[in-house]
């Protein structure tokens, strides 16, 4: 009987963690979805830049998101981020191309991630004052984008742009997996 009892206390422990083993797969499949999701961003803002298209490169951004350029401007709210690239778009970036290397990507809680990138701009005729370029030409700079999760959708909800100084060596451009 005492054999019995143990036996039948091991079965359900084992059950119940056989139960917790699965409750925690789908956290973890539902952070490798959100991970794919917000990758998939990154990529539609470099698509978005390479077409000089602001409205689709400021979709993911919050309406309450804040930004800083690569001037060191400070912008608060969607409508400025729109308008700001609109403007670049047209202007001293006009015909550019961008390409964004994620560097880091760190999930602070499941609707929190921080994502780094090592961007590449070519294309340009011409910088704003105290920017430089690389031994290539190219405009180098790293992106900071903070992403928040509400009601299932991933927004940008701070976005924080510095040049990397022609001094400070940075990694190659990552081949792009699409070619």
């Amino acid at each position: 009987m005492y054999l019995h009892g143990m036996l039948v206390r091991a079965v359900r422990l084992s059950g119940i963690f056989v139960s917790m083993a699965l409750a925690t797969q789908p956290a973890g499949s539902q952070i490798a979805n959100d991970e794919a999701v917000v990758r998939d961003i990154i990529q539609e803002e470099t698509a978005a830049w390479n077409r000089g298209d602001a409205v689709l490169y400021s979709r993911h951004f919050a309406e309450d998101g804040v930004f800083t350029n690569i001037l060191g401007q400070f912008f608060i709210g969607h409508d400025a981020f729109l308008r700001q690239h609109e403007f670049i778009f047209k202007g001293p970036y006009h015909g550019t191309t961008v390409q964004l290397d994620i560097i880091s990507l760190k999930f602070l809680r499941p609707d929190v991630v921080i994502i780094h990138t090592l961007s590449s701009v070519t294309g340009f005729e011409k910088l704003a004052p105290g920017l430089g370029t690389d031994s290539k030409g190219r405009l180098r700079t790293r992106l900071m984008q903070v992403f928040l999760k509400r009601n299932g959708q991933w927004a940008i909800a701070d976005y924080h742009n510095i040049d990397v100084k022609s001094q400070i060596p940075v990694s190659e451009p990552q081949a792009r997996r699409d070619q």
